[in-house]
């Protein structure tokens, strides 16, 4: 049996397309073995995709924008679509049933500062029309340590990817009250990477086989299911927890069974980053993306 080894940059429910793969039982069914990590705090996975311990890792077309805008030619490509919207939420302190962006507009706000978290939610707040100078950004460190910040009675509102922001509400400790995804609309937001080399081995072609099954799974089974599956590599979560964040993901859109990366999303993608300011030139779809490698 071939074996594989996957990597994330950042894991939660929100790579469920990547993380069904393997709970799901789609990479046994094509005869494949795996391992997998998540980066190091701060380390995108691409670094360990380039140094070659690693076949296929969960990244975002940014990775390769920053490269490039640097005059640095990427050593891996984005090769299949994880998510086509942004997958953070707003939580507030209080109930908020009326909530409007307009709301953030002096308000303490602890947001994810890493490099595309902080330019989605740059955009959406320029998609809402509010003064972003307005708004207390607090920069609280990493995922975690945001978490633990606004358990401790920091901030109004906290900007998270789930299952955070549900776990957080059923704490009673704050009160989702907005996605991101709807503003900032429909991109290439997370992806696929590999070396180009290994998209020609059979085990690439098996893979892909393989992950375009998660795709369809997630997109037709109840997410009660996919969370019972997913729950042991969740075990901070309370499954009723992960099964609500699973479910809003479906409803939000952020998940298709069609894995190709779009020239559509792909394009959204760079709007997103030249509005931002943090794009040296609008690149081809080829210089960033392959095809994934079904056969």
């Amino acid at each position: 049996m071939a074996k594989l080894t996957l990597q994330f940059t950042l894991f939660s429910a929100f790579y469920s397309p990547l993380i069904s793969v393997m709970t799901g039982g789609f990479l046994a069914q094509e005869g494949l073995d795996y391992d997998w990590s998540v980066s190091p705090p701060g380390v995108s996975a691409v670094a360990a995709l380039e140094a070659g311990s690693v076949d296929v890792v969960q990244s975002t077309l940014s990775q390769s924008i920053t490269s490039l805008n640097k005059g640095i030619v990427p050593a891996s490509v984005h090769f299949a679509q994880v998510n086509n919207t942004d997958g953070f939420f707003l939580t507030s302190r209080e109930p908020s049933p009326d909530f409007k962006w307009q709301d953030l507009e002096g308000a303490d706000v602890l947001v994810n500062h890493g490099g595309q978290p902080m330019t989605m939610f740059r955009y959406a707040c320029h998609r809402a029309a509010i003064d972003i100078s307005r708004i207390n950004m607090i920069d609280a460190g990493n995922g975690a340590e945001m978490d633990r910040a606004f358990r401790d009675g920091r901030g109004d509102f906290i900007h998270q990817q789930g299952p955070a922001p549900q776990q957080l509400q059923a704490d009673g400790v704050g009160y989702v009250v907005a996605a991101l995804g709807p503003l900032v609309g429909a991109c290439a937001f997370s992806s696929l990477a590999a070396r180009p080399q290994w998209l020609e081995s059979p085990a690439a072609a098996a893979f892909t086989r393989a992950y375009k099954k998660s795709c369809a799974y997630l997109t037709s089974v109840p997410a009660a299911e996919i969370a019972a599956a997913q729950l042991p590599l969740f075990p901070k979560a309370d499954k009723a927890v992960l099964t609500d964040c699973i479910s809003s993901y479906q409803k939000l859109g952020c998940w298709q069974p069609e894995i190709e990366i779009t020239k559509a999303g792909f394009s959204a993608m760079l709007d997103i980053y030249e509005t931002d300011g943090k794009l040296a030139r609008r690149y081809d779809y080829d210089e960033i993306c392959a095809r994934p490698p079904l056969a």
